[in-house]
């Protein structure tokens, strides 16, 4: 702002010059007025809008606009509140107890004694209820040399996949094994086809079973 006042004023002084006028006394107020813009040199309401400290229109030179009148600078994306989807799926199974799957048992263990012979279970059997493409992982340790299977048992689900996932952070996930059936049963490693870890040491790794539909499943890992 000071620009605008500054080009004026020296204009002014050296028009005074230029006609012999005389000096005004230093620090006098009304000598100074008619020189630096007083306000019969210019009446009121006469400077253009923005100029000479006169309001300018709403959004230009620095004025505020009033929000949702101008576009967003070129480059930006304005950001707007979204919600999900209705009906998204995926996230976490809920975890429940084994023996709430209680009809899934019989299916369990005969599958077992076609699919893994000779093999034992690892740890416990693992739980939980299902929406469509949810997921329920088991964490366990798998051993060098050992070989590993898993099984799946799903009550009024369409698809139950299974996957062996080794996951050492920070590195990311890496899916070692995954079955190949199809509906609410599955197998991974069965018929002696069973995943050996092919290192010579061990670390963490998790059976992960996700559902197609919504109902409830069971898994338990096995091990020889």
């Amino acid at each position: 702002m000071r620009v605008y006042v500054l080009i004026p004023a020296a204009l002014l002084g050296l028009a005074a010059l230029g006609c012999g006028g005389s000096d005004p006394e230093p620090n006098n107020p009304s000598q100074m007025q008619n020189q630096y813009g007083a306000s019969n040199q210019y009446p009121p309401g006469q400077y253009p809008p923005g100029q000479y400290g006169q309001p300018a229109p709403a959004g230009q030179y620095g004025q505020p606009a009033p929000a949702g009148q101008y576009p967003a600078p070129a480059g930006t994306t304005p950001t707007t509140p979204t919600t999900p989807a209705a009906g998204s799926t995926g996230g976490q199974a809920a975890p429940i107890a084994p023996t709430m799957v209680a009809a899934a048992t019989p299916v369990l263990t005969a599958m077992a004694a076609s699919e893994v012979q000779g093999m034992q279970a690892e740890g416990g059997a693992f739980a939980g209820q299902f929406q469509d493409g949810q997921t329920l992982e088991q964490p366990f340790n798998i051993q060098p040399g050992k070989c590993y299977s898993v099984i799946g048992v799903g009550v009024g689900l369409q698809e139950l996949d299974i996957q062996l996932v080794a996951h050492t952070p920070p590195m990311p996930p890496v899916v070692l094994a995954q079955d190949s059936t199809t509906g609410p049963n599955a197998t991974l490693g069965g018929k002696g086809q069973c995943f050996k870890n092919p290192l010579p040491i061990g670390g963490p790794a998790k059976a992960v079973l996700r559902a197609r539909g919504s109902g409830m499943a069971v898994g338990q890992i096995y091990v020889k």
